[in-house]
Order: C-alpha cells, then sequence, then structure tokens
C-alpha cells in the first residue's frame, strides 16, 4: 500500500450482528502502534437513527450516516438483520455507487444477501453461510454461488461464509494491501493461526485422527519441512501406514482441501514469505517451494496472489515497505 490505505466503512443498522460487526472493527478499527506506516482508518456508518441494537442487548451509535460510503475506499457489511428483508433503497444505491467509483465491498456470513439485493454481485461467484446457500441460489440464480469455501474475492468484491470465515476474508483483505507478513502479525494479535485460504471447506466433518498411526498433523509438519522437494500422494501416505485411498479421504476430512491443492497452498505461502523477507531470485524462491519449472512458479503466483513474483517483492519486500515509510513520513 503506496499511500493511505484509506476510509473503512463499517456498517451498522438495528437488529446489528454483534460478533461479525466485532470483526470488522478488531481488524480495521484498532490502532496499530506495532506497524510504523499508516493504518486504516474506520467509521461507523448508521444505516438507521439513533442507538441501535445488537444482539446481546448491546447498543451501538454511528460516527456517520449513509453520506460517509461515498468517501469509503472499503465498505464492510457485518450479516443482517433478516435475510427475508429487501435492504433499503438508499443502502444498496450507495454500495452501487461505491463499487462503480472502485470502492472494495465484504460481506461477511449474512451480509451477502444486501450485496445479492443490490445487484453487484450478478453474474460473479460469492458464498456464505453453509446453511444459507440453497437460500442464495433460489433467491438470486445470476450469482454463482459456491457453497464450500471460507470465502470468494472477486476483486471488488469479497463475500465470507459464516462468522469466524470474516475474519479469514478481512485478513485476506489486509495480506492484498500490505502483505502476508502484515496479515500474520495481525493474526498473531487476535491470537490465532495465520489467515486461512479461502478456497479451505466451511464445514469439515472430522478433525484429524489423535491415533498415532493416522496422525496426519506431524504429516503436515513434516510437508512444510520438505516443500523444496518433490511430493508424491503415494510417498505421504506411506508415512502414515494408509492406503492412497485412505489417505485421500482421511486428508480431505482433516483439511477440507485435497492434498494437491493444500500443498500447493502452502508452496505459494513460502514463496511470499521469502519474497517479503530478503534478496533470493525467483529462479530460487521457485526452487526452494517445490515449483519443477519458474515459469509454472510465476503462473501460480500470480494466479494465486493476483501479482507476479517480481511486483509482490517490489510492493511488499522489505525494501519497498522501507522505500514506502520514507515516501509516506517525507
Amino acid at each position: 500500500m503506496r499511500n493511505d490505505p484509506g476510509l473503512v466503512a463499517i456498517l451498522a443498522y438495528d437488529g446489528l450482528c454483534t460478533f461479525e460487526f466485532g470483526i470488522a472493527v478488531e481488524v480495521f478499527g484498532l490502532a496499530r502502534p506495532e506497524f510504523d506506516f499508516p493504518w486504516y482508518r474506520h467509521c461507523i456508518v448508521g444505516l438507521d437513527q439513533g442507538p441501535m441494537r445488537a444482539m446481546g442487548g448491546i447498543q451501538v451509535l454511528a460516527d456517520a450516516g449513509l453520506e460517509a460510503l461515498a468517501e469509503a475506499r472499503t465498505i464492510i457489511i457485518p450479516g443482517w438483520r433478516d435475510r427475508a428483508e429487501l435492504p433499503p433503497a438508499e443502502l444498496l444505491e450507495a454500495l452501487r455507487a461505491a463499487h462503480e467509483r472502485g470502492a472494495r465491498l465484504l460481506s461477511i456470513c449474512s451480509g451477502v444477501f444486501v450485496l445479492a439485493a443490490s445487484g453487484l454481485l450478478d453474474g460473479q461467484r460469492a458464498t456464505t453461510h453453509w446453511r444459507y446457500t440453497d437460500e442464495l441460489v433460489r433467491r438470486y440464480p445470476a450469482i454463482e454461488v459456491d457453497p464450500q469455501v471460507l470465502y470468494v474475492d472477486a476483486g471488488q468484491l469479497i463475500s465470507s461464509a459464516g462468522s469466524a470465515a470474516g475474519i479469514d476474508a478481512c485478513l485476506h483483505l489486509v495480506a492484498r494491501d500490505f502483505g502476508s507478513q502484515v496479515a500474520n502479525r495481525v493474526a498473531q494479535r487476535l491470537v490465532m493461526a495465520p489467515q486461512r485460504a479461502g478456497g479451505q471447506a466451511q464445514f469439515i466433518p472430522a478433525p484429524v485422527a489423535q491415533a498415532v498411526r493416522h496422525d496426519l498433523s506431524g504429516l503436515l509438519e513434516w510437508v512444510r519441512q520438505h516443500l523444496s522437494e518433490p511430493l508424491e500422494i503415494s510417498q505421504l501416505a506411506k508415512r502414515v501406514a494408509m492406503s492412497e485411498r485412505t489417505f485421500l479421504r482421511r486428508f480431505s476430512d482433516a483439511t477440507g482441501m485435497s492434498p494437491k491443492a493444500w500443498l500447493q497452498h502452502e508452496r505459494l505461502a513460502r514463496a511470499r514469505a521469502l519474497l517479503e523477507g530478503g534478496g533470493q531470485s525467483v529462479e530460487r524462491i521457485a526452487e526452494q517451494c517445490g515449483f519443477r519449472t519458474v515459469e509454472g512458479f510465476r503462473i501460480a503466483f500470480r494466479n494465486s496472489v493476483g501479482l507476479p513474483p517480481s511486483a509482490y517483492r517490489e510492493r511488499f519486500g522489505a525494501t519497498g515497505m522501507a522505500q514506502e515509510t520514507a515516501e509516506i513520513s517525507s
């Protein structure tokens, strides 16, 4: 982020979803003295007049009305009070206007029904809590609903699944703006694991088995230490004494991803850290992360992150961030 990351407007309304609202305030509204660069400015934008009731008996006062959405670079919709209730026309008009001028709109859980009502999601991928996906498909058939994933990044439009997935979506936006190291430091302050990939499953039916014979957690850590090596399914299954078929099923149950998808995610996460933290060549990083060719690494990285590796390092690497801080300070 070479300039001020801008204003984050967090929508509040009567009947506010407290947890989803708290997520947005926690990520974007807290002061960040641990960083020496400008953080997000934020304001609470009230849809309704006066103190607004939130779940749990809490009352919320807004900083501004809907007119503040015209100044926001990012707008957060933390749930919606009633999926069957069509949001007010003035809110939908303000969201469409914000999108047209380039603002990012992020919905958490049932907040996607507000975006859907605006028409902005027509022809786009989106998600919501697994309990609501069938309803979203039925009411808004023009939206490509993915019922499995934690969140969907469609550029200016980001939608997340159930409440906790909103944390991952918000951290994903932080990573887009500041890089994965900054996002991981925000996650650390939240006392949570680093932000999860959006493609992970919402609902994992079984935890990693605790028996030593089927201890996938140990395997996952071993894989992270051997990302530079060519890793095959048969090799991984053998390490945990399973048939390949059983291994694939248990791995998916435990992580919500296939081994191939999980391994790609881990390799790209390592690549991001290496690009941010040092001066190694792209070729060397590709090799350390287990990519067979540099071109294959570049394609995979760009498809995942949205930037080629060299541009990512220029933007989020130590040198780039130092220059950026100096420019902001001068």
